[in-house]
């Protein structure tokens, strides 16, 4: 049994077996906790353009117009870390007082040093790039699910509630919803039905969008053009019917948001930075961490593999974790759940060697084969998904040298005959 949430009252919902709710969130570039995430990764990209071998470990927090970056950097040159700040705050939206915060009336204040020597000396110092350890212990994960599409493989509620957020973005800085502030969040919450191991979206059980706004809309405009421009835009019809509710701004009234109204911290947000609650997180943070750091490679590549597994149709479902320790290049452990969804007769063991077969997970690797060096780390709400991409273009190399293998194989074989 669930419970259906209109406007002022519940409803109870009795769904058949083996149907069940979930639900993602996902936050705007104006959210406190986002806009911290994406100071720290601009503070990072800054210092790979800089020196593409440069260690980084930035955390950011803010609240009002204060401003705080503190963390651990070694590189070869200096940056400007306070121009960094204001042009993360700006590109977020934040570009005066009428939006609620003015980038250039912020007090930023740095706290940094160099990287501690005893943690470069067992992970990087006097080490080949094979050689490279693991930045830190943990253990990271990886997930893919063909529940809705063959490409973007991931859960629908997750993809939804992102593209949601985006969509906001892209109405007011079109400023075809002019009077949308920076500062936003949404949820989806879809209808599934499980299939032994697979999971089927039937339909979106409801959709709640909070968005910051200016104080001279009224909340009906804002719920029509918002439920009508932002809402039916993303949401495929297929997925919409006469049940679905649309809750946009329940609090009706949302004109002072960011780091105004609420505290922001850099890595409060890795599930919406993830797979939306679809799979367990390590709990390391992506967002100011240059890739000798596991808790981010490692989990883009958790993902890489996880999705090159279900493209390849060797699964429907499937959850990598490999785990490492501080300073040591092999990872302690690998682990592959296809949710008894592997095709074929293959069970996980069978899935577990192809992947050690084919992917390398040591550090050094990794940050080769995703080319994590580059500065991309700011570009995307949502960081799982720029290290997709190119784990798209990777995976699609990993395909190319199959089915060159497969020539080579089959021109030996005419040889023979």
């Amino acid at each position: 049994m669930s419970l259906k949430k209109y406007e002022d009252y519940y409803v109870e919902e009795v769904l058949p077996k083996d149907h069940f709710l979930f639900a993602s969130e996902s936050v705007g570039e104006g959210h406190p906790d986002k806009l911290c995430d994406q100071i720290s990764d601009a503070v990072l990209d800054a210092c790979l353009k800089e020196d593409p071998n440069a260690k980084v470990a930035c955390e950011s927090t803010a609240k009002g117009n204060k401003f705080m970056i503190l963390g651990e950097i070694t590189l070869s040159k200096p940056i400007n870390y306070e121009e960094i700040v204001r042009n993360a705050v700006k590109a977020a939206g934040f570009v005066g007082k009428e939006k609620g915060l003015d980038y250039k009336d912020i007090d930023i204040r740095v706290v940094v040093e160099r990287q501690a020597p005893e943690i470069a000396n067992a992970v990087h110092v006097k080490k080949t790039e094979e050689e490279q350890g693991a930045g830190d212990q943990g253990l990271m994960f990886g997930y893919a699910s063909n529940e809705w599409d063959k490409e973007t493989l991931m859960p629908l509620t997750h993809y939804l509630a992102g593209r949601l957020c985006e969509r906001l973005s892209e109405m007011r800085n079109s400023k075809e919803l002019s009077w949308l502030r920076p500062d936003c969040k949404s949820q989806v919450t879809i209808e599934y039905k499980k299939e032994g191991g697979k999971v089927i979206p039937l339909r979106v059980h409801s959709i709640l969008i909070s968005a910051q706004h200016d104080p001279d809309v009224t909340v009906d405009i804002l719920r029509r053009e918002i439920t009508e421009k932002v809402i039916k835009a993303v949401i495929p019809e297929k997925y919409l019917d006469e049940r679905t509710s649309f809750l946009v701004n329940p609090s009706k009234s949302f004109v002072t948001g960011g780091p105004v109204a609420d505290a922001g911290l850099t890595g409060r947000k890795i599930i919406v930075d993830t797979y939306g609650g679809w799979a367990p997180h390590g709990g390391g943070a992506f967002s100011g961490k240059d890739p000798s750091k596991v808790d981010r490679s490692a989990a883009y590549y958790c993902r890489y593999v996880a999705k090159s597994l279900v493209h390849a149709g060797l699964c429907d479902r499937v959850l990598v974790q490999v785990s490492y320790a501080i300073g040591m290049a092999d990872p302690l452990s690998i682990y592959v759940d296809s949710y008894g969804t592997a095709s074929g007769g293959r069970t996980d063991t069978d899935l577990l060697g192809i992947v050690k077969r084919n992917f390398n997970f040591r550090p050094g690797e990794i940050i080769r084969q995703l080319d994590l060096k580059r500065p991309i780390y700011q570009l995307s709400l949502i960081h799982i998904s720029e290290p997709t991409r190119q784990a798209e273009i990777s995976y699609a190399v990993f395909c190319l040298k199959k089915k060159k293998k497969k020539k080579k194989q089959k021109k030996k074989k005419k040889k023979k005959n």
